[in-house]
């Protein structure tokens, strides 16, 4: 009888084992998804702070017009019923980053750069309204209400790793957040025109003096910042299903957050801040509280402020006088 109950005891300690590791496992692997998501709105805000010293505060509803884009490419123009569910996906992260980076190049050449001699002050002002402007239009078009995603548009299948069972679509998410990053990073350190904007960031009278265009780096800023937000809409609006036309304040603000976790204006401090935050979250809505996890995620941003007041790779830059 002893042994029976001690047997018994060691199996139920064995599953709860198993339970907690499959939890954790899983919580990891949608960490790593949503932190994906983050790190690419996060490159839009650090790219334009690196280059003007200056926060693009619509750079949170230029995420929602992509997410709102994606939605009409594949649901009324049904490209997911002729291309097939993951090659829809692809094509329409294609075409909503080309979109997104034209209405980027849009709002930089009328909302940022008449008033970029004047004022800071001022080019926050015009951020804000441009924000308000692009939240109501989408308003407009597409109403109030929350758009449903049709649910084939989302990959059910199931992957088993180590006997454990995952969705295969936080992969291809990740995946493909990993691959826009490192394509950027690429472009940026090893091309031509990668030297040019980081000679723009460091000093731009002197990148004039050296034949540099600065307003079309600037203005290319803006666009590769636009696309890697539209194609995170893209992939917020297949993986949750929804979207609504306020989305671009919560998943900026985040996204912010994790800019300035990493360090404001560095990229690779961008992704990795993205990602933290992505795991803090997912973490702290599995172990602590669904309803406490953005409370425990603007936590351990204060905590890393106080231990690295410019970020976890953030460096200290002397100010021009």
């Amino acid at each position: 009888m002893i042994v029976a109950e001690r047997l018994s005891w060691v199996l139920k300690l064995r599953r709860g084992h198993k339970l907690n590791m499959e939890v954790f496992f899983q919580q990891f692997s949608n960490g790593l998804a949503i932190g994906g998501i983050y790190a690419l709105i996060a490159l839009g805000y650090t790219m334009v702070y690196g280059v003007l010293r200056l926060i693009n505060f619509a750079h949170g509803d230029l995420f929602t017009s992509g997410a709102f884009l994606g939605y009409t490419f594949l649901v009324s123009l049904a490209l997911g019923q002729s291309a097939g569910t993951v090659g829809a996906i692809l094509l329409v992260v294609l075409l909503v980053m080309g979109v997104a980076a034209f209405l980027g190049y849009v709002l930089e050449r009328c909302a940022y750069r008449p008033l970029r001699r004047s004022n800071r002050l001022n080019a926050v002002v015009s951020a804000i309204g441009a924000s308000i402007v692009i939240q109501n239009s989408i308003m407009l078009i597409y109403g109030p209400q929350v758009l449903v995603f049709p649910a084939g548009m989302k990959p059910n299948v199931i992957v088993e790793i180590f006997g454990l069972n995952f969705p295969l679509m936080r992969f291809f998410l990740f995946g493909a957040s990993v691959m826009l990053m490192l394509g950027l990073y690429f472009f940026i350190n090893r091309t031509r025109l990668g030297t040019a904007i980081r000679a723009v960031a460091i000093d731009q009278d002197a990148s004039r003096l050296m034949g540099i265009d600065v307003s079309q780096i600037i203005s290319l800023m803006f666009m590769i910042g636009a696309a890697l937000g539209g194609a995170a809409g893209v992939m917020v609006g297949v993986y949750y299903g929804q979207i609504t036309f306020t989305m671009g304040w919560i998943y900026g603000l985040k996204a912010f957050t994790a800019a300035i976790m990493g360090g404001i204006g560095n990229i690779p401090g961008a992704m990795l801040g993205g990602m933290l935050l992505g795991m803090v979250e997912s973490m702290a809505a599995a172990y602590i509280s669904a309803g406490w996890k953005d409370a425990i995620t603007f936590l351990v941003l204060i905590v890393i402020l106080i231990c690295r007041p410019t970020g976890l790779l953030g460096e200290r830059v002397a100010e021009k006088i």
